[in-house]
């Protein structure tokens, strides 16, 4: 006995080039918001694994977390 299985084919996508992939990335923020840049730094892995984890077990962002962190440790001066 034999099962016949078919399969549909790919759904049509439109292949992205990379200037309208970063165009889509852009985050839209408040009118009155300030904007937004993006900070890079190297941690360990383990450091990362803790951030990570904790986060999921408080359910939020890691770049939550941490955007709160620096604003504690580098205060805006009033």
């Amino acid at each position: 006995m034999s099962k016949k299985v078919t399969f549909g084919g790919k759904p049509a996508t439109k292949p992205i080039s990379p200037d309208d992939w970063v165009e889509s990335r852009k985050i839209e923020a408040p009118a009155k918001a300030e904007e937004m840049k993006r900070l890079t730094f190297d941690i360990s892995e383990s450091l990362h694994r803790r951030i990570k984890s904790q986060c999921a077990v408080k359910g939020v962002k890691m770049t939550d977390e941490l955007r709160a962190l620096l604003e504690k440790h580098f205060p805006a001066e009033a």
